[in-house]
């Protein structure tokens, strides 16, 4: 995977944040670096182990589902939210 400046124009759109240009290239720099760095993980043959965790047995013990509405916090929420309307966060869309 290539980190380029349409990935990074991408992402600007996708996070709602601006990148300055003087730090682009250390950004793409940085981003290669943590591909490359995960990309590792393809090179571990974990075809002898056996898995440790799964979420099949056992699992989270359920509770009841109660819905609260607290008007208050969810104001003070949506005061942080680069975009709101009618009490919604307003998100780029991400699916074309």
């Amino acid at each position: 995977m290539t980190v380029d400046d349409k990935l990074i124009a991408k992402l600007e759109k996708l996070s709602s944040l601006e990148v300055d240009d003087s730090r682009k290239e250390k950004l793409k720099s940085e981003l290669a670096d943590i591909i490359n760095f995960v990309e590792n993980l393809n090179d571990i043959d974990v075809s002898h182990i056996e898995a440790t965790f799964t979420t099949i047995e056992g699992g989270t013990p359920l509770r009841e589902d109660v819905s609260v509405q607290n008007l208050e916090l969810s104001n003070q929420i949506l005061k942080n939210a680069p975009k709101s309307e009618d009490g919604y966060f307003i998100v780029p869309k991400i699916i074309e």
